[in-house]
Order: structure tokens, then sequence, then C-alpha cells
């Protein structure tokens, strides 16, 4: 089960088909799910593996901080099947039986009865939501010099709270002349935070903030 054997063709192609439409292995920041699978591999995947290598590339970003991403590292076969099997449960509740005969030799409170089921059926339907989209947003908060205490700016923008949004790693990247920026992630619904409410609450904090960039944007 799993992907394989990562450090093959076959495993890496299961892979990248796996993450065409993923930012990570699991949920919606770095975790320790990535961190195995990024062991388990023998290095960059080939070029021809392109979500699998866009996948790579941004984990090596976290590299320093594997050891505090969150969850727990299982076993490589327990990795890749888990939307599969979703799925699976998914078509096999859709496919269940509910409208019975419909043969000539139906009588007529049987057929009553499999009009009532359709109804239910279809309200049933017609209720279950649909999926929510959601977005990977990488910011970078940059500060008005090299004596900004970026500590407390990092402290200051997970304060900012709101329905649909959830912080997640952060990491110091160096900006220039011995000057560091901010560069966290986080999870949005789509329909509920934007980057403009994002960049208008961060750059309320302007006695340390001096500008927020997009630095990646992915949906997930």
């Amino acid at each position: 089960m799993g992907f394989g054997n990562l450090k093959a063709g076959a495993g890496l192609a299961a892979l990248n088909t796996y993450l065409q439409d993923k930012s990570y292995v699991e949920g919606y920041v770095p975790s320790q799910a990535d961190v195995a699978i990024f062991e388990g591999m023998s290095g960059a995947p080939d070029s021809q593996y392109i979500h699998a290598l866009r996948w790579y590339k941004h984990i090596c970003s976290y590299k320093t901080q594997f050891g505090s991403l969150p969850g727990v590292k299982k076993p490589l076969d327990q990795y890749g099947d888990a939307a599969q099997t979703n799925g699976a449960e998914e078509s096999d509740d859709d496919d269940v039986d509910l409208f019975g005969s419909d043969s000539e030799s139906e009588t007529e409170e049987e057929k009553k009865v499999r009009e009532e089921r359709l109804k239910a059926y279809a309200a049933r339907k017609s209720k279950k939501p649909g999926p929510i989209a959601k977005s990977n947003i990488i910011l970078d908060v940059k500060p008005w010099d090299d004596e900004t205490d970026l500590a407390e700016m990092e402290r200051l923008v997970r304060t900012i709270q709101m329905d649909g949004l959830l912080w997640g790693a952060s990491k110091l990247v160096p900006l220039a002349y011995g000057i560091r920026k901010l560069q966290i992630s986080c999870v949005v619904e789509d329909d509920k935070v934007g980057t403009d409410i994002l960049d208008e609450e961060i750059t309320k904090f302007e006695d340390l903030v001096q500008s927020v960039d997009v630095a990646a944007f992915n949906k997930v």
C-alpha cells in the first residue's frame, strides 16, 4: 500500500499523482507526514515529476524545522491511500439502491414506497455540503530595520484571529543588509479570508511592520 518505493520511478509517479492537487502529504500545513516522505526519497525528483518536485523544493525550506513540525511519523506504507479510501466510501454511499424495482409488476403500494424513498434521497443529496475551497498562503512580513523585534512581530501577527484562518509554520529569512523578514504560512477558507484583509490587518502593526507580500499562493 502507500506510494511504494519512493526511490524508484513507480513510487515517484504515484507520489506525483497524489500531489497534483495538494500542497502537503496530509492536511494544510507542513507536518511529520511530509518529513517521513521526504526522508524516504533519495533526493529531488526528476523534472518529469513536476508536482512531486514542487512539493520537494517547498519542504526543503522547512528542513531546519523538521523536528518541530506537528504530527507523528507513520510507516511509509500508511501514507497516500486515505483520500482513495474516503472516495470509495462516498461512492459506496451514493450507490446504495434506494429506488427498488420499477417493473410493470410493481404494486401501487410498492410504487408509493419507491417514490417516497426517491424524494428522501433527493432531499438528502440537496443538503449534502459541497467542498470548502481553501488556499495555502505564505506571507513575507517585512520589518522597518534590523533593530525590529521579529519575535514580537510574529506574536502580533498570530494574534490575528478570524473565521476561516489557520496560522501555520514560520521562519526568518535574510532580506538585505543584515535585515531579516518573517515568512509565515496560513490556510484560509477562500470565501471568508483573502490576501487583502490579511495585508490590512498585519500592516496595522505599523511600528514593526513595513509591508506584507504574498510569497506563495496554492489551492488545497
